[in-house]
């Protein structure tokens, strides 16, 4: 398979519209739809300029005081595609005469659509038709079609009618609030239309927003004189000539479309002079320069491949690069969102663009600026200060009619920063002023949105708004929108910092109380945590909601949003998609391993995919936290979204959000890319399904190739300077020489549990809790005393109460935990160093001897005190006890945070373990696991004793 192309050959009429959509080109200005030339068997018709819009006032039964006033809807223009064929007075249509084989096939490389068909009429003559499609990333307002017709058989007579269609327009809106216009008039009106030889052009203006465009085509034809006849009533030329067997003619027909000038018809002869030959180069050479970083491989799958350039391609396609305009969320296919723009453009795609072709980075976050003052009138209307952008828009102008998921996701502004801060942190570039103006405006409408509230600690919080998960709406503290306002607060107050210290003057003035403002909130940002869950709660009402029924819910009622009044929604614990996941992944570093596993799985049975942007982070995330197969089942909901129509609505237009998602899953996912440090860092780990995988990135001028087997992972350094790189938690140097790592696990450390492994302290663990039990009336014995093995203490006491089916206050828990730990602590002055179980004193100066490191992973708090006792304190290279982490065992943080004091990988370190809660919290960290004592399903290896343990031993069991 040629993975740089995505061939159709079927002609099954049942995905026509579903392959319009797939078979678009598009330059980011200018967007053809995939249909085919002649009108009929055609879905819709489309021609979009991007950007280019009409409005209509919104239609409300009941208006409040700053409700978004007008739709905008991008707009089908008149189509210069449509070309009609008739062989011998037959109309050329696939649904007619016999069809012998028809491939139409989306190059890549070339960048553009060409077609080969073979067809029969009725009176049994033969003719092959083959068309390209070709709209330039070089010529910003140019397209060009070559349609060639050739005689099998003959003599033939054909006929071939070329138009600019005048009669195109926008689909109705449906039920479906994502899909259709809602004009109530015809919104595109035709000022002029002339036709001179075979020359065709038009001007028009819309209706409501006052914009016009210009458009032209210009014909040629090739091997054949031809005289043209005109209709320029309806833009329509015609010529009829001759053919016999084997002869063939190429009608060539130059397309412009601007909204600048009036220049079209000047363009479209400019582009006739240079000729198509002249053109595809130029095509080949600005795609063989972006596919030089952006080109991925995927060994042992093709049809991925294939799928993420197809993506990739759109997303370059339909991003616009003049800083005027931005990405739709259907890019330049379809009309489905009307041609908004949203915030998955900087959160999803810029990404990709901030690593391999940087400037259109910079374009969709000026197209931003170029708005900022209609923020600041949004803002000002929503009684802040500062700037809010429109949660979707395409003139700068809120045009969400919807305002509780529209308005209320204030989280918009921090998006937009985040992307900036994403494009600083992968060019190197100096903060353009521009960049430091959006940062001032939307801290301060984060400061003025939100209040120090006296009920949570005097901690800043912020109510009343919708996160990404649009099934929780209009809620208080979103943890997504506090997360990332906090991050936008701080990326400020950074970039004013490095603006004074580099002797430059603000853009904005910006006063001292004002900046301590920005600090104080940021600094006491309230962000909900369950410290029993250990999870970040997605806002302060989540958990108290009843669940949604999912059993009851049979999957032709999802999406929820079509079959259920939101109202109804909102009150249950059900999500669009995982909002505190998001948060988690864009703000990777500032949360662990273990914080991000917990999370995940907590959230998951919750998360609907109604978005189709969850899928790719639930991949992300579930690749970094060790579920490689969740990882897997949601990258290929995600990669083939469009291809295989996983949603059943690509016909409305692309998912350009999931598109940059599915590059986004390989490279932070399966690439384990990680760019929130100041160093960026690698964690690859190949599918099961996959034999390797490679792609490059820009990073600040360097680009560097990451080959990745299931053996070793190869970085090369492609072009640049040499760069300091991370892999998996090891620093170095990429220069000229290609830096290689094997993937395959090391025993590097040891994380040994202490009771029971190091030394058996359970006797006088369980005298303590036998005595504080015999205090209370409390029935404890060894039976019950096994159920807390490897359990904290206050957990234990939980098992303890749950026994004798006693329920007692926090405060009464406190004082009894502190009464245990104080009889505990009592009995530990009979400790001496000769209570070290059986061979692991000889074990442990095995391993020093042979350079693997040593850590403890204890769920009690007096582990020092224990190894002190012990005279072994020294041992111990590092030494976790739960005072350090979140959540105990059967959770991973204790044997997570043991491998980040060693600063070494999980998975080349090792457990040992007498706990099956231990086990479990080992496995969960990554890590094998050696039972003591134990039988567990879940350990690698167990022995009955710790004699016999040795360094042999843990080195075959490494090895697997």
């Amino acid at each position: 398979m040629d993975t740089m192309r995505y061939v159709d050959a079927a002609c099954d009429r049942s995905v026509v519209s579903r392959n319009e959509t797939l078979l678009t080109v598009a330059n980011g200005y200018l967007g053809l739809r995939g249909d085919t030339e002649e009108a009929e068997g055609s879905y819709h018709k489309g021609t979009y300029i991007n950007g280019f819009y009409d409005s209509e006032p919104i239609q409300y039964g009941e208006t409040a005081y700053g409700y978004a006033k007008n739709h905008q809807t991008l707009l089908n223009l008149p189509d210069p595609k449509r070309i009609e064929l008739e062989v011998d007075g037959q109309p050329f249509s696939l649904k007619t005469g016999k069809l012998l084989s028809s491939v139409r096939t989306l190059d890549f490389q070339r960048g553009r659509l060409e077609r080969h068909v073979d067809w029969m009429t009725d009176g049994g003559k033969q003719v092959e038709i083959e068309t390209t499609r070709l709209v330039s990333f070089v010529e910003k307002h140019g397209a060009v079609i070559t349609y060639q017709v050739k005689a099998t058989t003959g003599p033939i007579v054909i006929r071939i009618t070329s138009y600019l269609d005048l009669a195109s327009h926008n689909r109705r809106a449906e039920e479906d609030p994502r899909v259709g216009s809602k004009f109530s008039s015809v919104p595109l009106i035709i000022m002029d239309r002339k036709a001179d030889g075979s020359d065709l052009s038009f001007s028009a203006r819309t209706r409501n927003s006052n914009l016009t465009v210009h458009g032209a085509v210009v014909h040629r034809v090739i091997g054949k004189e031809v005289a043209w006849n005109c209709d320029p009533q309806n833009l329509i030329v015609t010529c009829s000539l001759a053919l016999e067997a084997g002869q063939c003619v190429t009608m060539e027909k130059y397309i412009a479309y601007t909204t600048e000038d009036d220049a079209a018809l000047f363009l479209a002869h400019s582009l006739a002079q240079k000729g198509y030959d002249y053109l595809a180069r130029e095509q080949g050479s600005f795609l063989a320069e972006f596919w030089n970083v952006a080109q991925v491989h995927i060994e042992g799958d093709e049809d991925c491949e294939q799928a993420l350039h197809f993506n990739i391609f759109h997303l370059l396609q339909s991003t616009g690069r003049d800083g005027k305009t931005s990405l739709a969320a259907k890019g330049l296919t379809g009309e489905g969102y009307e041609g908004h723009y949203f915030w998955d453009t900087e959160a999803y795609a810029l990404p990709l663009f901030a690593y391999t072709k940087s400037a259109i980075a910079r374009s969709l976050l000026e197209y931003r600026y170029s708005i900022l003052d209609q923020a600041r009138k949004r803002a000002r209307t929503l009684s802040l200060d500062g700037a809010l952008f429109p949660w979707r828009t395409i003139n700068g102008e809120e045009c969400s009619a919807y305002f509780p998921a529209g308005t209320a996701q204030y989280h918009i502004d921090a998006d937009i920063l985040y992307a900036a801060e994403k494009y600083l942190g992968s060019s190197g570039e100096d903060c353009p002023v521009f960049i430091l103006e959006m940062a001032i405006e939307s801290a301060r409408m984060w400061v003025s949105l939100g209040s120090f509230s006296a009920a949570r600690n005097g901690r800043f919080c912020i109510h009343t708004v919708t996160g990404p998960d649009e099934y929780s709406a209009c809620v208080d503290n979103n943890a997504y929108t506090n997360l990332m306002a906090q991050n936008n607060l701080r990326f400020t107050l950074r970039l004013i910092q490095a603006w004074k210290e580099a002797g430059k003057r603000l853009p904005l003035d910006v006063k001292e109380e004002e900046l301590e403002l920005f600090s104080q909130a940021a600094e006491h940002m309230y962000i909900p945590y369950n410290s029993e869950l250990g999870i970040i709660e997605q806002d302060d009402s989540f958990l108290s909601k009843p669940d949604w029924p999912f059993a009851c819910t049979p999957r032709d009622q999802y999406p929820l949003l079509l079959h259920f009044h939101p109202l109804v929604i909102y009150r249950h614990r059900v999500l669009k998609q995982p909002d505190v996941v998001l948060a988690m992944f864009f703000l990777s570093s500032r949360f662990s391993k273990a914080e991000k596993q917990r999370n995940f799985s907590f959230y998951e049975p919750y998360t609907t995919g109604d978005s189709s942007l969850s899928h790719c982070i639930q991949s992300i995330m579930a690749s970094e936290v060790g579920f490689s197969l969740k990882a897997w089942n949601y990258f290929t909901k995600t990669v083939r979204m469009d291809l295989d129509d996983v949603h059943g609505n690509s016909a409305d237009g692309i998912h350009t959000a999931a598109m940059a998602g599915s590059w986004m899953s390989l490279v932070y996912g399966f690439g384990g890319f990680c760019d929130t440090g100041d160093v960026f860092s690698f964690d690859p780990k190949v599918p099961e399904a996959w034999k390797g995988f490679s792609f490059c990135l820009n990073l600040r001028g360097s680009v560097v190739r990451l080959h990745c087997t299931k053996e070793e992972a190869t970085y090369t350094l492609m072009q640049g300077p040499a760069i300091s790189l991370v892999h998996r938690m090891q620093s170095f140097v990429l220069d000229d020489r290609p830096a290689v790592f094997s993937l395959k696990p090391v025993l590097k450390a040891v994380v040994f549990d202490l009771d029971g492994v190091v030394v058996d302290t359970a006797r006088l663990h369980y005298l303590a809790w036998k005595q504080i039990s015999d205090a209370y009336g409390l029935l404890f014995d060894q039976t019950v005393n096994q159920k807390l093995l490897g359990v904290s203490r206050s957990a234990s006491l939980d098992i303890i109460l749950a026994h004798n089916h006693v329920e007692w206050t926090d405060e009464q828990k406190q004082r009894v935990l502190e009464e245990k730990n104080a009889y505990y602590r009592d009995s530990l002055a009979s400790l001496r160093p000769g209570d070290v179980l059986e061979g692991m004193t000889q074990l442990f100066a095995a391993l020093k001897q042979e350079g693997i490191r040593l850590a403890l992973a204890s769920a009690s708090r007096n582990a020092r005190i224990v190894l002190e006792k012990l005279g072994m304190l020294e041992v111990f290279d590092a030494i976790c006890d739960v005072n350090q982490v979140a959540l105990g065992k059967p959770e991973p943080d204790l044997f997570l945070q043991a491998c980040t004091l060693l600063a070494l990988y999980p998975a080349d370190c090792l457990g040992v373990e007498d706990a099956e809660a231990g086990i479990q919290a080992i496995k969960k960290a990554g890590m094998k696991a050696i039972g003591v004592r134990l039988v567990s399903p879940l350990a690698d290896f167990s022995v009955s004793s710790t004699k016999d343990l040795s360094l042999s031993l843990l080195q075959e069991v490494m090895k697997g």
